[in-house]
């Protein structure tokens, strides 16, 4: 996959902010029976975010209100962890909607709780 610096930057207020934990972390989920982590990262940069490598197989991506790793695991699912601003977390699975992806997320507040879960 070609990497994009195109597309809009992870916005500097998100990071650290206090409604993710202490790893920065608001947004974890799932996405099943994917063809690898570069395929899904290709979708977010043609609906106009910034990808680049994060390790040998996991891409990041971002846009100005998210910013999530997406990593191989072993059964062909993919996992996604990073932070999202609450406002737009239903953004983000009408976003995974759209590319077709099966998936679970969940929105956690600052305390750890989770807060909502989305399953499609």
């Amino acid at each position: 996959m070609d990497i994009s610096d195109r597309g809009p930057r992870f916005a500097p207020e998100w990071i650290g902010a206090e409604h993710a934990e202490a790893a920065g972390n608001n947004v974890y989920g799932t996405l099943r029976s994917c063809r690898g982590a570069s395929a899904v990262a290709e979708r977010f940069v043609a609906a106009g975010w910034r990808a680049r490598s994060s390790s040998w197989y996991g891409y990041e991506v971002e846009t100005d209100w998210c910013q999530v790793e997406i990593d191989p695991v072993e059964n062909a699912d993919l996992l996604l962890s990073g932070v999202v601003d609450p406002r737009r977390f239903h953004e983000l699975g009408a976003l995974l909607d759209r590319f077709g992806l099966r998936y679970s997320l969940e929105l956690h507040g600052g305390d750890g709780d989770l807060v909502r879960e989305i399953h499609a």
